[in-house]
């Protein structure tokens, strides 16, 4: 829509005039710097933008109206991220259309021509410039100027950051000690050859924060997210692991206890949490978590999985998933305990699982089809994905079509996946905690399967909190979570308190 801003024409009453409609989804509009073209992102049910975009320009007309459209990019096997217009109104965007997510640019004419003409990638490589848009407004890369672009992109799961050079091809990495993870913003120093690019970034031994690179050399942080600093002796820093299950690789990142006051005693392998991230299309990254290092300083090795379907390893990797949700990620959670445990990085009596959302299902289902780990923790977990799928919101409604089937012509596939109707299979224990807020995934999730448990005569643990939605934003509350959840291993397997004091 397009909403005046000439106080003149505004009224009490007055309406945003619609320019375009007809889409499930619309994302990204974006005009050129002449004023000539609009830009945009469309998508339709059932695909999510990370399965299939079209990226649209349209003539402006003088009166603001929309006039011819065109659609230069995309349909329902190629995703499109970031339409971006350059400072001279060459359209630049990123495309997965050769499976990994590129950087693309197109020139625009007044007649806009066929679909695809002058579209052209920027610099082939097998890297990913996108991710899923899971928000608006997700950037990875930002203008300098018409000649200079800098680009966030992640190889092997870490992310990197570049210079490039659009119209001679060139491209320059940038050796930097962290890795440049979100929402990058560029601008030259007027009067100098000096380029800052403000980005979120962190490292193994640094948190997140708001950090400066000025070309030359010069880094700095502006903001961190946190202003308790860990000492490097209580860091364990990730060591990035690939293993096999079946005929497929799958990376994950793995942690080993760190604890200057504890050593373990000789040819002890610690227990192992693994951990499963949300989306399910997600990613975990290796820079420094306090959430991970609770675990680590407290005797445990934390697996952090990116199993299959997650982003950042191209568009195969991603497209695992598909009508496999339920089967392969769990084979790669369960697999890559039994990889840690065949390397001796982890104790086979004490193998626990934990996620939320997406990853609580995976947890659930790797608890209740698969009897590799002795205990679970799953933050408002998918327990009935039949209930998920009658009582979710518009943006996921028909995600399961991809990752499962169409429902309900897919309902037995539904039900063959759904943990909550083979807690016969389940025979550990395990501790749930749910939002009451929830609207992504309601509360009925959590309780349905503690009741099956509890029924089960299993032990079982089911927290709530009042005001919480889909992921937990107080600190009293994740502090609690935290705390019950050790709690909680620490009394099935017998621990003592070996915490930091």
């Amino acid at each position: 829509v397009a909403i005046p801003v000439d106080l003149s024409r505004r009224s009490a009453s007055a309406k945003a005039d619609v320019l375009v409609s007809g889409a499930d989804f619309y994302s990204d509009p974006i005009v050129s710097p002449d004023g000539k073209f609009l830009a945009w992102i469309q998508w339709n049910h059932p695909n999510m933008p990370w399965d299939g975009t079209e990226l649209w320009v349209a003539l402006i007309n003088p009166d603001g109206s929309i006039g011819s459209r065109e659609t230069i990019a995309g349909g329902s096997d190629e995703s499109i991220f970031q339409p971006e217009w350059s400072p001279d109104s060459a359209l630049f965007f990123v495309s997965d259309r050769t499976g990994w997510w590129n950087l693309y640019q197109w020139r625009p004419s007044t007649s806009l021509r066929a679909r695809g003409s002058e579209s052209d990638a920027v610099y082939p490589m097998a890297a990913e410039f996108g991710k899923p848009q899971w928000t608006f407004s997700m950037v990875t890369y930002a203008f300098v100027d018409e000649n200079r672009i800098a680009a966030t992109y992640t190889e092997n799961g870490r992310w990197k950051m570049a210079l490039i050079d659009p119209t001679a091809r060139r491209f320059t990495p940038l050796d930097l000690p962290i890795e440049a993870i979100e929402s990058i913003k560029a601008r030259a120093t007027q009067g100098t050859e000096i380029t800052d690019i403000y980005f979120i970034g962190g490292s193994p031994t640094d948190p997140p924060g708001i950090y400066c690179y000025s070309t030359g050399g010069r880094l700095r942080v502006l903001r961190s997210s946190t202003t308790d600093a860990i000492a490097r002796e209580w860091i364990s820093v990730a060591e990035a692991v690939t293993y096999t299950v079946g005929n497929r690789d799958v990376h994950a990142f793995y942690y080993p206890p760190a604890n200057p006051d504890v050593a373990a005693a000789a040819n002890t392998p610690p227990p192992l949490i693994v951990a499963t991230h949300g989306g399910p299309t997600g990613a975990t990254l290796d820079v420094l978590d306090p959430k991970v290092q609770f675990w680590t300083s407290r005797g445990f090795a934390v697996l952090d999985v990116n199993y299959s379907g997650s982003t950042g390893y191209g568009r195969p990797y991603r497209d695992r998933l598909k009508g496999q949700w339920g089967i392969v990620d769990v084979e790669d959670a369960v697999g890559g305990a039994r990889a840690m445990v065949a390397a001796t990085k982890a104790d086979p009596a004490r193998l626990i699982i934990r996620g939320g959302s997406a990853g609580g299902y995976t947890t659930l289902a790797a608890l209740t089809f698969h009897d590799t780990f002795q205990c679970g923790a799953s933050y408002y977990g998918i327990s009935d994905l039949e209930v998920l799928q009658q009582d979710t919101h518009k943006f996921e409604a028909r995600y399961n079509d991809s990752l499962l089937g169409p429902y309900p012509e897919a309902k037995a596939i539904y039900r063959e996946r759904s943990p909550i109707h083979f807690t016969d299979r389940l025979s550990c224990p395990i501790i749930l905690f749910q939002g009451l807020e929830d609207k992504v995934v309601p509360p009925n999730q959590s309780e349905m399967m503690a009741e099956a448990v509890r029924k089960k005569g299993l032990k079982v643990k089911y927290v709530t909190f009042e005001g919480e939605q889909h992921g937990f934003r107080k600190a009293e509350n994740i502090i609690r979570c935290l705390e019950e959840e050790l709690a909680f291993y620490r009394d099935v397997f017998g621990m003592i308190d070996a915490s930091p004091r």
